[in-house]
């Protein structure tokens, strides 16, 4: 199961990328919509701003690990077939 998980190819490393980046852009709208749309009223604008720093923290998560499988043994044959 954990092997499979470990798959890394061309497809799936752009993936990584653009999730990575999306995942940034959210918290980013995020974070100005707690501060400018949200009311303070109620429990709203603590939620909206978790789930930023959640989103925040999830964006060099997702860009890390997708660097570190790819530089496992092994991924470099993967790798030399793709077109960049």
């Amino acid at each position: 199961m954990t092997r499979h998980l470990l798959i890394l190819g061309c497809k799936t490393m752009r993936e990584g990328v653009v999730i990575s980046a999306l995942f940034f852009a959210a918290a980013v709208l995020l974070f100005l919509a707690a501060a400018h749309v949200v009311p303070a009223l109620g429990p709203l604008q603590p939620i909206v701003l978790f789930l930023a720093l959640v989103l925040i923290v999830l964006a060099p998560v997702v860009l890390i690990s997708t660097f570190l499988i790819s530089v496992l043994p092994g991924a470099k044959e993967k790798f030399e077939q793709c077109e960049h």
